[in-house]
């Protein structure tokens, strides 16, 4: 009995020890794009990028970034998307993601407002603002309180990590885009 007693304790004290390893290691997908991309940005000395949203031929994803303090991204169908193409090819960045943000088509709408610039926070501390994202005409703000929000935790996690996925797969194709445009 002693000897139980004894491995429960050895596994307790490793629980323990390993306990804020595991929580660090759910950082969200994108903050390492998020990081990288930034890198990029202030590299360039550029305040936008756009891109073709990666396997969509007439979607496009803009930035707007705002060093340090945060990183605007949205991703839409666009009515013409051959002035956005020619724009593309122009490097005119912010008017791509002007026409996004104005003229796109409203339910296909998807932007995220990356306070911090660091990628999505589930659960924001210390103070740091919550990031966001509106999803066709949705809104939802990630700052922790799923009750205020009407969602079971899980839900909201679940919630959080689609919208990661996604803005995370929009990060990638901003990175493309500036890795090729030289």
């Amino acid at each position: 009995m002693a000897r139980a007693h004894r491995w429960f304790g050895c596994l307790l004290v490793v629980a323990c020890l390993t306990a804020p390893a595991l929580v660090a290691a759910q950082e969200s997908r994108s903050a390492t794009l998020a990081g990288e991309l930034v890198g990029l940005l202030d590299a360039r000395q550029l305040d936008s990028v756009a891109a073709r949203h990666a396997g969509e031929t007439d979607r496009f994803v803009g930035a707007l970034y705002f060093p340090g303090s945060q990183l605007l991204v949205i991703t839409a169908e666009f009515t013409v998307p051959e002035r956005l193409a020619i724009l593309l090819g122009d490097r005119k960045y912010r008017d791509i993601y002007i026409d996004l943000n104005s003229a796109s088509v409203p339910a296909t709408k998807f932007f995220v407002s990356d306070l911090g610039a660091d990628g999505l926070v589930a659960r924001p501390r210390g103070g740091r603002p919550p990031d966001s994202v509106d999803i066709g005409n949705a809104a939802r703000t990630f700052n922790g309180n799923w009750r205020d929000a009407g969602l079971s935790e899980q839900d909201y996690m679940a919630l959080f990590e689609k919208t990661d996925a996604e803005y995370a797969r929009l990060l990638e194709s901003l990175i493309a885009q500036l890795r090729t445009a030289n």
